[in-house]
């Protein structure tokens, strides 16, 4: 009796497990095609008719930059905040976020927050930081897409995009999640290098427009759900608690960086911008169209001219290396910088890139590998001397096909001068690739050893979770 009930536990157990995994991997093993349609609509040459309306675009670089700007705009906020993020944990930059949040909210501000489900899961439940800000009037939390295990062909499509949009007046986008690796300074000695783009004006623009738009798209969609918006919670003596805290950090904050609160003359402090065009992905939760992928590939293509291309990770199928490989023949030269296999702090991007990196060395791209120790995360490209591209897209396949994704399309010779100098220096620092097993690295540089136990995680990745690439 006990071993037959052993052993359809087991079936069971088997079943339920085989339900899961074919559930979730299933539904994206066929990767859509772009369609005549979105061909056809879309013209790269529009992207640089735009005049200079009052549009104003500030580069940012730097992780501390990123954070204060983000308290700076959230502290002068007056009608409307909405952020939007893939990651959102209370570390020591996040509770900075929540606490400026929950004072704009005080303030009489309405505040919109969108994170993914996994996030949610991960991050926030339980938590009575994200409960403080979450049960405060004038406060919507939302959560993408959130986990049920009970629906597995729901599981992969994650909202991965990343803006602050503060009034009419200013936004930030770009590939910075809202925590410690990307904003502030590093703890633990752990950092991400990324990048923002601010665009400002002193009117409401068509490229405000544009993200606020794509915001209450996602924020409609079916499957964004509510986040424990319910006043009820602040009856918790644990929420009391951090909400409290969160006001006293955000004294704190006021009283250790002034600068933070500081009315900054936007206009004086950046650059001129004519047409600023948001690209993105479909917005729903299952096997997408990989427009934004085509959209920012197009542009580099029917360019013509020098296109340098900043990614951390390159998972690619054939059409997407046909995609590079078309830049590379018709662009004067073309450039693309990646993490190094050593360097790379994504176990998946490390193992797909050691083991396909003839084929993106066949494309024609000339491929620089950033090997520093410190992991790159920047996505942005720029392309002649005019356009420049920054958002949260990878080149993989996730970011092709699963996830939603954005890309901001600045024309402007100023931003890109200003972008050119700010790769230039990751570019710099780089391994010029020369074969699958050769480089140049720059004076003084010895590249980094991979060590032997990485390239026995990565041949066992390899074999075992290799045939799921379309899904990293």
């Amino acid at each position: 009796m006990l071993r037959n009930v052993l052993k359809w536990t087991g079936v069971l157990l088997l079943v339920l497990f085989l339900y899961l995994l074919l559930g979730a991997i299933v539904p994206f093993v066929r990767q859509p095609e772009v369609s005549e349609q979105t061909k056809a609509s879309f013209h790269p040459q529009a992207l640089m008719d735009g005049d200079y309306s009052g549009q104003r675009v500030d580069i940012i670089s730097d992780n501390e930059e990123a954070l204060a700007e983000r308290i700076r705009l959230i502290s002068q906020a007056e009608d409307r905040i909405i952020l939007s993020t893939f990651d959102f944990r209370a570390d020591s930059a996040g509770e900075k976020v929540l606490a400026a949040l929950l004072d704009a909210a005080a303030r009489g501000v309405e505040v919109q927050v969108l994170v993914d489900g996994l996030s949610g899961l991960l991050r926030m439940e339980g938590n009575p930081d994200f409960y403080a800000l979450s049960a405060q009037p004038n406060v919507q939390m939302k959560l993408y897409n959130p986990i049920r295990p009970w629906l597995p062909w729901t599981l992969m499509g994650r909202l991965h995009d990343k803006y602050l949009v503060v009034d009419e007046t200013a936004f930030v986008l770009g590939g910075r999640n809202t925590f410690n690796f990307f904003l502030g300074s590093p703890e633990g000695g752990w950092t991400n290098y990324d990048w923002d783009a601010l665009v400002w004006s002193d009117s409401n623009t068509d490229a405000m427009d544009q993200v606020v738009d794509y915001f209450q798209s996602v924020w409609d969609y079916k499957e964004s759900k509510p986040f424990h918006n319910d006043p009820k919670l602040l009856q918790r003596k644990n929420v009391q608690k951090a909400a409290d805290r969160l006001r006293q950090l955000y004294t704190q904050m006021e009283r250790d960086h002034p600068d933070w609160f500081t009315q900054r003359d936007y206009k004086a402090t950046t650059l001129p911008a004519g047409r600023i065009t948001l690209l993105h992905n479909p917005i729903h939760a299952y096997a997408k169209e990989p427009i934004c992928y085509y959209q920012m590939t197009e542009i580099m293509a029917q360019a013509g001219t020098d296109v340098y291309i900043h990614t951390p990770y390159l998972i690619c199928n054939e059409w997407m290396l046909s995609q590079l490989a078309d830049i590379a023949a018709a662009s004067r030269s073309t450039y693309l910088l990646t993490n190094s296999v050593a360097n790379n702090g994504n176990p998946f991007g490390s193992m797909d890139y050691w083991a396909h990196k003839q084929e993106i060395i066949d494309t024609g791209v000339n491929i620089l590998e950033y090997d520093s120790g410190v992991s790159y995360h920047g996505k942005c490209a720029r392309v002649g001397d005019r356009l420049s591209l920054i958002g949260s897209l990878n080149f993989d396949m996730r970011s092709a096909y699963v996830d939603t994704e954005l890309m901001l399309v600045i024309d402007s010779p100023e931003v890109n001068s200003d972008m050119a100098r700010e790769m230039g220096k990751y570019e710099d620092a780089c391994l010029v690739v020369t074969g699958v097993d050769s480089c140049e690295p720059p004076e003084g540089h010895i590249p980094q050893e991979i060590p032997g136990s990485k390239y026995a995680v990565m041949t066992l990745m390899r074999l075992f979770i290799g045939w799921t690439r379309f899904l990293l």
